[in-house]
């Protein structure tokens, strides 16, 4: 069966973004071995890949072990056309003024392509080497204050607030940003806390890749929250992905992604997780339990990325209709907006654009140049004069 030929889905339109990989990139985990510098110029390729190939946008990650997701983005926006960038707020490292200024000045100059992601943070180790001291239900608190005051102000309003641990008097934002009452807020948390903050304040509420059920609960907790406050909220989910022609082939690819890793150092990686007080890190960790035999946590959800990699945990692992087909499911509880990613980023990123993107129903376009001009998908031409058939290996 050839990929025109292949049943579109009918769910609505989904959102789906790609990741950069500012904390580093390889073809293994937990190993320098098939490891990548991270450097502009590889960056800006991964960027401009996403980009080309249609992805709605990039989510970029933040942390001590990454480089700063706001000026990256602020390097590669002038090198896209139309990818959205997917950039940290940490509520707490800075006043929620500085962040609204800095938020309309990057949504201008991107030209309405920016979109904000609310880190409340999980690590108390590296919240203390920040200056943060409060611990999980307080650095919720100013979250929500935060949100409080820089909501506001990005829609255009005064704002005097006083809360329990942030004050401003007469804060405003001069020059607003491009997008009408600020870009979208995206957020993420699996606790009591954290819900209350997503049905208060945000558009979309992320969750890691969790079994089916467990999403499906997690929605709906939110969901019920939010509607008992007049506001409705979108559901987003973070992946991984590795999809290749046939599913057999796919599996073979997630075992090499983990076959440099030894025992001691999923030990080590364990162990960092276990001092975090993330419940969503928890959740994560006890999809596997630091073990390497029971990694399919739910069909075609595999958990060996968790095994040395924080946060998001868990790939989607098939061939494109499998994967596909998997996507859909969380489609149906109510998922709109998919963040992947894979390793090496760049490659994999036309792995999921090539094998999946076009089996699913998008809001977005997937760039496809005209088949009369040399750019068109065709190959390699053949011996210089036929352009090749597309045909597909019968499954």
């Amino acid at each position: 069966m050839t990929l025109a030929n292949v049943p579109q889905k009918t769910s609505g339109g989904l959102d789906v973004l790609w990741f950069l990989p500012t904390h580093g990139d390889g073809r293994y985990l937990g190993t320098a071995a098939g490891g990548r510098a991270v450097t502009l110029d590889y960056l800006r390729q991964v960027a401009q890949a996403a980009d080309s190939l249609g992805f709605y946008g990039v989510l970029i990650p933040t942390g001590k072990s990454c480089e700063d997701s706001w000026l990256v983005a602020s390097a590669l926006a002038p090198a896209t056309r139309r990818l959205r960038y997917l950039v940290a707020v940490r509520p707490g490292l800075a006043s929620p003024t500085l962040y609204a200024r800095m938020t309309a000045t990057l949504d201008r100059l991107s030209e309405g392509r920016l979109l904000i992601n609310i880190v409340t943070g999980g690590d108390p180790v590296e919240n203390a080497a920040d200056g943060i001291f409060l611990n999980h239900d307080a650095r919720y608190e100013v979250t929500q204050e935060f949100l409080d005051i820089y909501r506001p102000l990005l829609a255009g309003e005064k704002v005097s607030y006083q809360g329990k641990h942030l004050k401003v008097e007469d804060a405003s934002v001069l020059f607003p940003p491009v997008q009408p009452g600020g870009p979208k807020l995206y957020f993420g948390g699996s606790s009591p806390a954290a819900s209350a903050v997503a049905a208060e304040h945000v558009d979309v509420y992320l969750t890691w890749g969790e079994p089916p059920a467990a999403v499906k609960a997690k929605i709906a907790e939110v969901r019920r929250q939010a509607e008992a406050r007049g506001r409705k909220v979108r559901f987003g989910i973070r992946l991984h992905v590795i999809v290749r022609e046939t599913t057999a082939r796919a599996w073979e690819a997630a075992e090499d992604l983990i076959r440099h890793l030894d025992d001691a150092t999923i030990a080590q990686a364990q162990s960092v997780f276990a001092r975090l007080d993330s419940v969503g890190q928890a959740r994560m960790s006890a999809l596997h339990g630091g073990r390497r035999d029971k990694l399919e946590v739910s069909p075609n959800l595999w958990a060996g990325v968790g095994l040395v990699r924080g946060g998001a945990g868990t790939a989607l692992v098939g061939d494109g209709a499998t994967v596909a087909e998997r996507i859909e499911e969380y489609a149906e509880l109510g998922i709109e907006s998919f963040i992947f990613s894979g390793y090496p980023h760049l490659e994999e990123a036309y792995r999921v654009a090539e094998l999946v993107l076009p089996r699913l129903t998008l809001n977005h376009d997937i760039q496809r140049a005209a088949a009369t001009v040399n750019t068109g998908p065709f190959g390699e031409t053949i011996a210089n004069d036929v352009r090749p058939a597309l045909r597909t290996a019968q499954s």
